[in-house]
């Protein structure tokens, strides 16, 4: 069961770039455990929307709150470093670019965050770092610099450290959308498992199958407004939106070529 309480609770969401408008007012609540998909077109706001959970973009208007806490306070400039600091050690981000220290080995890599962030030793930031490692399948390249990883093995240690903050809620933007299509599958297979422990996420993915597979809502989101939202089933075998219909069309055409 769901708690009643919305766990990512998104407010009358806006958000304007001078007079371009990126999002129009969204409302949007994900429950604890929830595995939520954004899709729609290239410009549509999607990643806007998710960046602005954890006010990596920060909105021009309305609110974000994790459970009782509202991540996008006006405080002053100390005290809003210090809030925000602490709010994201809850919020684990994987992003299409891996972001990984090129001058750090994978283990190091991990082992950054929880010793500058929770204070944790070193030897007991070394055993999280193994852990999160066995979890996504990459504990024998521990040792690696990035620059010898394929591009899914980098996206599986960028999962990996996001995981080892112990975050409550994970948000993925477009994690294999830099991928070759082969190498998509691993990445996503660390997804499948996150899901299946009800790891809450929030996923903006061109991966249609994976959002029909995995997923428990899908949004569809173009230009700036979420046109309709739904479970898998009905987004993407009986939308009522001609919207979502003419993208789901297009997408698939390009798909089959």
């Amino acid at each position: 069961m769901t708690d009643q309480k919305p766990f990512v609770d998104i407010r009358h969401a806006q958000k304007s770039y001078g007079t371009l408008e990126v999002l129009k007012d969204i409302s949007l609540q994900v429950q604890r455990g929830q595995i939520v998909a954004i899709i729609g077109p290239s410009g549509s706001g999607k990643s806007t929307l998710l960046r602005a959970i954890n006010d990596l973009d920060p909105l021009t208007g309305g609110e974000v709150w994790l459970e009782d806490t509202q991540v996008n306070k006006k405080l002053p400039h100390r005290q809003y470093e210090k809030h925000i600091n602490q709010v994201r050690q809850d919020i684990g981000m994987v992003f299409q670019h891996f972001n990984l220290f090129p001058h750090l080995t994978v283990r190091d890599n991990i082992k950054l965050a929880p010793k500058l962030l929770k204070g944790l030793s070193d030897a007991e930031a070394d055993k999280l770092a193994e852990e999160q490692l066995e979890k996504v399948g990459m504990l024998e390249r521990i040792d690696y610099y990035p620059s010898r990883l394929s591009g899914g093995q980098k996206q599986r240690v960028a999962i990996a450290r996001a995981l080892a903050m112990k975050p409550k809620v994970m948000l993925f933007d477009e994690a294999t959308s830099a991928l070759d299509p082969e190498l998509v599958e691993e990445v996503n297979l660390v997804m499948k498992k996150l899901a299946e422990e009800h790891m809450t996420m929030i996923i903006v993915t061109h991966e249609m199958g994976f959002a029909e597979s995995v997923c428990d809502r899908v949004l569809f989101m173009d230009q700036g407004v979420v046109v309709e939202e739904g479970p898998p089933e009905v987004i993407f075998r009986n939308p009522s939106n001609e919207r979502t219909r003419n993208f789901l069309r297009k997408h698939l055409a390009t798909a089959n070529k």
